[in-house]
């Protein structure tokens, strides 16, 4: 396991809505829904960047074929800009998400990108939904997920989990994350049974590391701190 404290990423252009704004809405919507939002606080830089590496790593190893790229619980855009900026030319970002605010956020990121500069270097597209019923009709060479899957029931995790191995490509690689001492945190102030939901989510993700699993990293400079997995199918 590797801890990461990294700084940050070349900025996307400038054209691109900012992050303050973002950190605004995003403690709004956790006051309205905690349970689905996850955090009170958008992903930062140093945990943004570790979720995207796949797609840095991807540039220099893809073919003639353009760069797939499907991002899952987008929130107000904090991992999406570090994906633009790092969308190859030719690339294709599609993002999914399931709240209506968010993703009329993530529209005006989209448009903002597309208006830029950088525009012209890859197709971006938002789509309002559920991942795990998202009809794409098509591969990924990367996954990148923002979704609070501890916050979810094993059920709905193992949907989420086999619709993002049905999405990858042959040798694609899923980033996701969870913050760290949740699983302790929950035994101590949660109820009997969300302690056990908490728990049987943590065991089913077990087995996608143990089978999927080739890199995990520890991200101290974030709030909370996350632990960062990546998965290959």
């Amino acid at each position: 396991m590797n801890d990461v404290a990294l700084s940050p990423p070349p900025s996307p252009s400038p054209v691109l809505p900012g992050r303050q704004a973002g950190g605004w809405m995003f403690l709004l919507e956790a006051a309205r829904d905690l349970r689905t939002t996850g955090a009170v606080a958008p992903s930062g830089r140093a945990l943004a960047r570790v979720l995207t590496e796949p797609v840095r790593a991807a540039r220099g190893a893809r073919g003639p074929r353009p760069l797939s790229v499907l991002e899952a619980g987008a929130g107000t855009g904090a991992v999406t800009r570090v994906l633009l900026a790092r969308l190859p030319v030719g690339g294709e970002l599609d993002i999914v998400e399931a709240n209506p605010r968010f993703a009329a956020g993530l529209d005006r990121l989209a448009a903002a990108y597309r208006a830029g500069p950088g525009g012209r270097a890859g197709r971006v597209a938002v789509h309002r939904g559920l991942v795990e019923e998202f009809g794409a009709g098509r591969r990924y060479d990367v996954i990148v997920s923002g979704l609070p899957l501890t916050n979810f029931t094993p059920e709905q995790v193992e949907r989420i989990m086999a619709r993002y191995l049905e999405l990858l490509r042959p040798g694609g690689t899923l980033s996701y994350f969870a913050y760290l001492g949740t699983g302790a945190a929950r035994s101590l102030v949660a109820s009997r049974a969300e302690a056990r939901r908490h728990a049987a989510v943590e065991e089913v993700m077990a087995g996608y590391q143990q089978r999927y699993g080739v890199a995990r990293w520890r991200v101290w400079a974030n709030l909370p701190p996350a632990g960062v997995w990546q998965l290959r199918r």
